[in-house]
């Protein structure tokens, strides 16, 4: 492939790694990873609501990795509340997993900056080293999906099986109980999964530049082996 085709190749993938870089970050920061609806349970059997009527014990939820806000409803009129994870609460949600996601946006942050550092080194520089090079643009490309799909999994235990929303809908309340009426991942976590296809795209990409695979061998190099083997 031609010198100048290989540098528009590294300069789309390192802006696309760069573009991960900053969503991530803003992702980071929001309090759009999920947004859904909470029951007032308590105050709807109090009443015995049904149909139209239930929709007075329906309130709402959104949250992201740092804080959020709910509107509790129980029959008389919506109350906001917002809130923070820390220090508030660390006692009822799963800490280790919560520190986790944060931990690994903040690695995919750092590695898509990487990334796209190296690829624009590649477009107009010479590699140098090793890490420099193909195999180094594979590592940070396999390292920065990587870590979006562990975000993935972990926020969506956290939410799904430990029932994240519910821990923070009852948060501080001793009379009312709610429970979770509705739920869906919002756009920060999609962001994530975006960037986890681009950075599997960016290694596509380098493919695409004429770069092999690590680790794959060479049929003529192994051809050059036998014919130097059968010399002896």
């Amino acid at each position: 492939m031609p010198a100048r085709q290989k540098k528009l190749i590294f300069c789309a993938a390192g802006l696309l790694s760069l573009g991960c870089a900053l969503g991530t970050a803003a992702a980071l920061g929001s309090q759009l990873w999920v947004r859904g609806s909470i029951l007032c349970s308590t105050g709807a059997l109090l009443v015995n609501a049904s149909g139209p009527e239930l929709h007075k014990f329906i309130g709402d939820i959104q949250y992201g990795l740092f804080s959020g806000q709910r509107v509790r409803q129980c029959g008389l009129g919506g109350r906001p509340f917002q809130f923070s994870f820390f220090p508030d609460l660390l006692r009822i949600i799963p800490a280790s997993i919560h520190v986790s996601v944060i931990l690994f946006c903040t690695v995919l942050i750092v590695f898509a900056l990487v990334g796209a550092g190296f690829f624009m080194f590649n477009a107009f520089g010479s590699p140098y080293e090793t890490l420099h090079g193909p195999v180094g643009l594979y590592l940070w490309s396999f390292i920065s999906c990587s870590c979006g799909c562990l975000i993935m999994i972990l926020f969506s235990s956290e939410v799904k099986i430990h029932h994240l929303s519910e821990k923070i809908a009852n948060f501080k309340e001793g009379t009312f109980t709610f429970k979770t009426h509705s739920e869906q991942f919002a756009n920060s976590f999609w962001t994530i999964l975006v960037c986890s296809l681009v950075h599997f795209l960016n290694a596509l990409l380098i493919r695409l530049a004429g770069f092999e695979f690590p680790f794959s061998k060479s049929k003529d190099s192994g051809t050059i082996t036998g014919a130097v083997d059968l010399m002896y």
